[in-house]
C-alpha cells in the first residue's frame, strides 16, 4: 500500500510543478502583451512585471475556456502610478484596461496670451487626489 500512496504523492507533486510552470509561461506572455501595450499608448509599465488577479471561465464558440486577469502599473507622466488590467485567454488578449488622460480645460485667462503649442499638441494636468511614492 505505500508504493501505491508514494505514487499517487509523486504523481500530485509533478502535477503542481506542471501547473506552476504553465502559469510560468501564460505571466511572462502576459508581461510582454502589457509591454506592447503601454508601448502602443504611451505609457511606462511600472516595475516590469503582471500579478494574477483572478481566473474565470468564459464561453468562446461554444466552449468553456479559462479566462486569466493580470493587473499591473503604469505611469502616464512619470510622476504617478495608475492600475491597468489586462484579460488573457490562452495566448490571446481577450480585454484590456488603462487609465484615461485628464485634459487641460480652456484658459480663461486673458493675460495667459495663446498656447505656445501647436495645434497637434494637447496639454495635460497631473491628476488630483492620492499619489503612491
Amino acid at each position: 500500500m505505500s508504493d501505491l500512496s508514494n505514487l499517487l504523492l509523486l504523481l500530485v507533486l509533478g502535477a503542481t510543478v506542471g501547473l506552476w510552470l504553465k502559469l510560468s509561461v501564460a505571466r511572462e506572455r502576459a508581461v510582454r502583451e502589457a509591454r506592447q501595450q503601454c508601448q502602443v499608448h504611451g505609457l511606462q509599465l511600472l516595475d516590469e512585471t503582471v500579478g494574477l488577479r483572478g481566473l474565470r471561465l468564459r464561453r468562446v464558440n461554444g466552449l468553456r475556456r479559462v479566462e486569466r486577469c493580470y493587473g499591473f502599473e503604469v505611469s502616464i507622466d512619470g510622476h504617478d502610478r495608475e492600475a491597468g488590467r489586462l484579460w488573457m485567454i490562452g495566448d490571446a488578449l481577450s480585454s484590456l484596461s488603462l487609465p484615461t488622460i485628464e485634459l487641460l480645460p480652456p484658459a480663461d485667462d486673458a493675460d495667459a496670451g495663446p498656447p505656445s503649442t501647436s495645434g497637434k499638441v494637447v496639454a495635460l494636468r497631473p491628476r488630483q487626489g492620492n499619489r503612491l511614492h
